[in-house]
């Protein structure tokens, strides 16, 4: 019989990625309404002075799996080590981020199990005790609730759609005997663009839409700089060509909670929105004094971003000075 519920934590050279917090929390609330325990698998190299950490979200098992070979993602050896411990531990629910990572992982998982799996979850409840998923289908038109037969049943959480809630758990440590089976990849080199902060786990995002007016983006470029933010774009803008599909900020792009959000140019279409209303504080900058954005923002500027956002970068360069 299925029991349990198990999060899989997602680190990336021994700092976990904020939807690791999100799935651990989203987990206890799981197991909770289904009267069982949650527990944690971390993945990695040297990675138990940091598995404690999960207790603190929920944790009552934390499982480790240490081995040189878990130092680098890799699908077929992370997929093997985690298909063998869930056909040991037999969990009815296997909830993990629907990162770039977490959607590779859990699309293998499910077909080497034959399990079902919902991706990119924006929320989820319960019908009596069954699970229902809530998701993004047809670009973000609609959602739609989807109930799970046959466990386990795999859950991909969207990044920042979910509540981080610490909730103490007894977060007993194990090791796990490591066996990365057969693999037929191999880690050739890694590059990591330290300049450029991720989208989805920045404090501050400075976004821009149709308001820019073409792809130079060097204006708020600087101010996320200043704010050691990153940089984020409406649909229109990415339609245009003028950023990439990864600065999308949206229902289908990506979802952001900052603690800053500031909307330049952008009319704010219910898909943003979607995208940016968890954000702690939300300031639009915009001409047009209908915009749907202004309804939503916290501080609202009234007039052209090109002549505004100058004034706020001086301002925020008096305050660092």
């Amino acid at each position: 019989m299925s029991q349990g519920v198990l999060a899989i934590a997602e680190q990336t050279e021994g700092v976990f990625r904020k939807v690791t917090y999100e799935a651990l929390s989203e987990g206890r609330r799981i197991a909770d309404n289904l009267g069982c325990d949650l527990t944690a698998l971390v993945l990695g190299t040297e990675v138990e002075n940091i598995a404690t950490e999960l207790k603190k979200y929920g944790a009552d098992r934390i499982i480790v799996a240490e081995s040189p070979d878990l130092y680098v993602y890799m699908t077929d050896t992370y997929t093997n080590v985690i298909a063998d411990f869930i056909g040991k531990a037999n969990p009815a629910v296997v909830i993990l981020g629907a990162s770039t990572q977490g959607k590779d992982l859990s699309a293998r998982l499910s077909a080497r199990l034959n399990a079902p799996l919902a991706m990119d979850c924006v929320a989820i409840r319960f019908d009596d005790k069954n699970l229902i998923a809530t998701r993004p289908m047809y670009g973000g038109k609609i959602l739609a609730d989807v109930a799970l037969d046959v466990n386990p049943q795999i859950i991909g959480i969207r990044p920042n759609a979910m509540t981080i809630t610490e909730a103490g758990g007894s977060g007993s440590l194990e090791k796990l005997d490591v066996d990365t089976g057969k693999t037929v990849l191999r880690f050739v080199e890694k590059r990591l663009d330290t300049s450029k902060v991720e989208l989805t786990e920045a404090d501050a995002v400075v976004s821009g839409g149709r308001g820019m007016g073409g792809p130079d983006y060097s204006l708020i470029e600087e101010l996320a700089q200043l704010l050691n933010g990153a940089v984020g774009a409406s649909r229109s803008a990415v339609d245009e060509g003028w950023r990439p599909s990864s600065d999308q900020v949206g229902q289908t792009g990506k979802v952001v909670s900052p603690n800053l959000y500031i909307a330049c140019g952008i009319s704010g279409a219910i898909q943003h929105l979607a995208g940016m209303s968890s954000s702690r504080v939300i300031v639009a900058i915009n001409k047009d004094p209908e915009a749907p954005i202004f309804s939503k923002a916290d501080y609202g500027i009234e007039g052209d971003l090109f002549e505004i956002v100058p004034l706020i970068k001086e301002e925020i360069k008096k305050i660092k000075s």
